[in-house]
């Protein structure tokens, strides 16, 4: 069974069709979405190993013409140079043919796809196969892409919607315990951020979720994928400070991840250690009852994700924080927690409550 969630942008409008086990009905998806008949497939040597053939059998059959281009694993790919050299490998492809992209693979991919797709021509289409937990139910949906920069992450993109995202959750049973637990980290961020309920069911079924329960994944899969839906509905390019609460968590997590040259900590290890930052922050601004936050921190815990952040240090956190795009001018801006199910955003909070909150967690 496939759901379909709508993402409703007008003129940019698409869905998100989530099922287990669909690889092989990707063309019959597709057949209605007004692209041309060559597609070009971005993905790395691991995963086109494990799904480049089914994929490129659904569209062959179909009669679709398939190019895969790899670039290597790792936050590293989502710089300037694979960017053109992926440019460069299409338009060389490129001659007589009327191309698509698919990304295939998780956040690095789906983020350098996405702005590959949105410079090449002006704009080329481009669909999200998402391959890991945290693309699935979060990067993949809301046109983010980006590359990244020696001082930060996702300094260079733009908005640009995919035609379609097209997530088979079966895809999750070959990912690594780390893999999983990356991706639950934004699972939890959407249930302090929205649901209380998702919290507490991902409280009760997490360790059903790492021993691969499908029920379990499917569930919280379609649960945080309409939540993002939701949200990027109603502020598509982050222009109302709606879409700035999925932010939560992120400000200090993506400080930590590029201070960790992008290979000690990976995105949501980043991003756990950010939300317990931000709960601290959130307590000490008289938002977040302690208690609270130590629920919060008990299941970030739980998960398994790093409950200290270690050989970074504090002036080189909050050195790269002041490259954040919610930086400006010297002003900064925070999600914070007022509860679990709801937060709010706020400007201006005091150095001092910033550095003690990151520093009880070195």
């Amino acid at each position: 069974m496939i759901s379909k969630i709508r993402v409703n942008l007008k003129d940019h409008s698409y869905v998100i069709a989530i099922g287990h086990g669909i690889l092989e009905k990707f063309s019959q998806l597709i057949r209605n979405l007004g692209l041309g008949k060559d597609a070009v497939v971005i993905s790395h040597p691991s995963i086109g190993r494990l799904y480049g053939p089914p994929l490129s059998a659904s569209l062959k059959k179909a009669g679709y013409t398939v190019k895969i281009l790899n670039v290597p694993e790792g936050e590293k790919s989502k710089s300037a140079s694979i960017a053109l050299r992926l440019i460069g490998q299409i338009s060389a492809y490129d001659v007589d043919k009327k191309i698509f992209i698919i990304a295939l693979g998780g956040g690095v991919v789906g983020d350098l796809a996405g702005f590959v797709a949105a410079i090449y021509k002006r704009g080329v289409p481009y669909i999200q196969v998402p391959t890991t937990l945290l693309a699935q139910i979060d990067s993949s949906i809301g046109g983010k892409t980006a590359i990244d920069l020696e001082t930060g992450k996702n300094l260079v993109g733009a908005f640009y919607q995919p035609k379609l995202v097209f997530t088979d959750t079966r895809l999750l049973k070959t990912l690594s315990q780390r893999q999983i637990r990356n991706g639950l980290a934004e699972a939890v961020k959407y249930g302090i951020i929205s649901d209380p309920k998702l919290f507490s069911y991902i409280e009760a079924n997490h360790k059903k979720f790492l021993q691969g329960d499908s029920k379990v994944m499917d569930f919280i899969v379609r649960r945080c994928a309409r939540i993002k839906a939701k949200i990027v509905a109603k502020d598509e390019k982050e222009t109302k400070g709606l879409r700035t609460v999925l932010n939560f968590g992120h400000t200090v997590g993506h400080a930590v991840e590029a201070a960790g040259r992008y290979n000690q900590y990976h995105h949501g290890e980043s991003v756990g250690l950010g939300m317990r930052v931000a709960a601290r922050i959130s307590v000490a601004m008289g938002l977040l009852s302690a208690a609270q936050e130590l629920r919060i921190n008990r299941l970030i815990t739980s998960v398994g994700l790093p409950e200290k952040i270690v050989g970074v240090g504090l002036s080189k956190i909050l050195g790269l924080m002041r490259h954040d795009k919610k930086f400006a001018a010297g002003h900064n801006r925070f999600v914070l927690a007022k509860k679990i199910g709801k937060v709010v955003v706020v400007r201006d909070v005091p150095a001092q409550i910033i550095a003690q909150a990151i520093k009880a967690y070195l």
